[in-house]
């Protein structure tokens, strides 16, 4: 872990992993940001920007980024920007000594002057250094309510993608996925019937996933639908 982020008390999440994303309609947004992990990405692929509602992997690929560029020996940054802005947009000096920098919840900072300006300088710099930039926000650039002219150009440069919420098809697969990678089987009928149960939002059934998986840990069991009403008293 870098020292920007131990410092801050910023955590990349262990499971927050490309292998751990079911992409569903999102995978070119996928590709593109496993492409930007690239050693030689050029800074035109090294501009991207996806935006979309809670839940639909912003986060994730953010810091599976991160993560990758550890895996490499690259130092990378992830900073969610509704933990951090308190601190000022100081924390922005010197990031372009990371290859890879993620800034997270742009939208926590969008309309603050003094943020706007250290963005600006910061993605100048990232540029002059080859550095690769990777933000997110809950809404399309060009909704950011953005004061600072050059900031917005700034913006226009960024490949984006809007971020889809998955369909039930493809939140029970993304399910299956991450239960097999917790060496788990999760079959068709169990995992709809959590989908008819659970709270419907990705990050919420991934933490009922692993609230089962801890109890069939400790009870040796297989993830039936009796164990499921049982554990969860549904």
């Amino acid at each position: 872990m870098n020292p920007t982020q131990l410092s801050l008390g910023v955590r990349l999440r262990d499971d927050a992993t490309f292998a751990n994303y079911y992409p569903g309609a999102n995978a070119a947004a996928l590709g593109y940001v496993e492409r930007l992990c690239l050693p030689d990405a050029g800074w035109t692929e090294s501009l991207i920007y996806l935006w979309g509602s809670e839940g639909v992997g912003c986060s994730h690929l953010l810091q599976a980024a991160c993560l990758r560029f550890d895996q490499q020996g690259e130092p990378a940054v992830y900073l969610p920007l509704s933990e951090v802005a308190e601190h000022g947009p100081e924390l922005l000096d010197n990031l372009e000594q990371y290859e890879l920098v993620c800034l997270d919840e742009l939208d926590a900072v969008a309309g603050r002057a003094d943020w706007e300006e250290g963005l600006f300088h910061l993605f100048n710099r990232l540029r002059d250094s080859g550095r690769r930039l990777l933000l997110a926000a809950s809404v399309a650039p060009r909704e950011l309510p953005i004061k600072l002219p050059d900031l917005k150009s700034r913006l226009t440069l960024a490949l984006v993608f809007q971020m889809h919420e998955l369909s039930d098809e493809d939140k029970l697969r993304a399910l299956q996925l991450r239960a097999s990678r917790r060496g788990l089987h999760l079959t068709d009928e169990v995992g709809r019937f959590i989908l008819t149960r659970g709270e419907r939002s990705m990050s919420r059934l991934f933490e009922l996933l692993e609230r089962l998986d801890q109890a069939s840990l400790q009870a040796q069991r297989k993830l039936t639908i009796p164990f499921l009403k049982e554990t969860l008293g549904w």
